[in-house]
């Protein structure tokens, strides 16, 4: 396969879909966009993106589709939907990946691409791409970009006889189409380590923001919050340890200086909350901290916040 010129479909095109998207397209690539409650407004005006650095970025006219068996067979699939619709996801892969396409969870969330593994075909290859980006969904195929904007990613599996090499190989050269877009990438050795690291940011910042209705910026400033954050970044990362994977302490501090630097966020479980969508508590909270009971760790502060968003949303639902 020629990576360096697949085809690329987008499956879910929310803020982050439309983000990715849009820059590899203007960056020449041949990209398609699924999109559902968006698509007329997509059609009609293309896809915006307003980048913190870069102002307006426009992609018009957008290669947009509102049914997946509309879409030309692709070579790449980002998929940018929410965990909680995976299983709904299934079946609109298999419709648009071209054989052996190259699938990209580009989601939050703990061991992901082990649930879809057993649904795909066998000839696909799966990948994680964690994204370091703040940004939302501003109005109808127009997305805010307020700062960052990186991906990293490290291949899960793929047919039989891929083997390792050709594996990084893969995740080698989807990476150098991400940075000849303009984006930071790397590819990082495995997915577990992957998706520990990216938990050490998401576990705090997300719940918290929905239980405190607080954004980044409110939860550094006051001392208590600080110190719960950084509570929990300590138990994810004592977690992620155990479960083999090495992630160094001072990730913690480093990860907090990376958030005071930000500007001020509310992380993507405040907007699916907000707007009453059901939250990721299953991948982000409930996956993690069974691989570390089955590790012989607990994560008592970790847990309890799992507890406190379950109440929350079982109880105004």
């Amino acid at each position: 396969m020629d990576w360096a010129n697949a085809r690329i479909g987008v499956i879910g095109t929310g803020a982050i879909g439309a983000y990715y998207g849009v820059l590899l397209a203007r960056a020449g690539a041949d990209v398609h966009f699924l999109l559902r409650s968006d698509f007329a407004a997509a059609q009609r005006q293309g896809l915006l993106i307003e980048h913190a650095q870069q102002g307006e970025l426009h992609l018009q006219p957008a290669q947009v589709y509102q049914r997946a068996s509309d879409m030309p067979r692709c070579d790449v699939l980002l998929v940018c939907c929410k965990t909680t619709a995976n299983q709904q996801m299934l079946p609109l892969i298999e419709q648009v990946a071209a054989p052996g396409a190259a699938v990209v969870l580009m989601q939050n969330g703990y061991a992901v691409e082990d649930q879809l593994r057993a649904g795909l075909s066998a000839d696909l290859h799966l990948l994680a791409g964690l994204c370091f980006i703040c940004v939302h969904r501003k109005a109808a195929a127009v997305i805010c970009h307020q700062a960052y904007g990186g991906v990293n990613l490290a291949y899960h599996s793929g047919p039989a006889g891929a083997n390792a090499a050709a594996g990084q190989g893969l995740a080698q050269a989807l990476s150098a189409r991400f940075v000849a877009a303009g984006i930071d990438s790397h590819v990082l050795p495995d997915v577990a380590t992957a998706r520990w690291q990216k938990l050490v940011w998401n576990i705090p910042y997300n719940g918290l923001s929905v239980l405190l209705d607080a954004s980044t910026g409110e939860l550094m400033k006051n001392a208590a919050s600080r110190s719960l954050i950084a509570r929990l970044m300590h138990e994810v990362v004592q977690a992620a340890n155990a479960c083999g994977c090495d992630l160094p302490v001072a990730l913690v501090e480093k990860m907090l200086a990376a958030t005071d630097r930000m500007p001020d966020y509310y992380p993507s479980m405040y907007h699916d909350y907000a707007q009453q969508r059901v939250l990721e508590l299953e991948a982000i909270y409930a996956a993690p901290l069974a691989a570390a009971q089955a590790s012989g760790v607990s994560m008592p502060a970790v847990a309890m916040l799992l507890d406190c968003l379950r109440f929350k949303t079982t109880t105004e639902a």
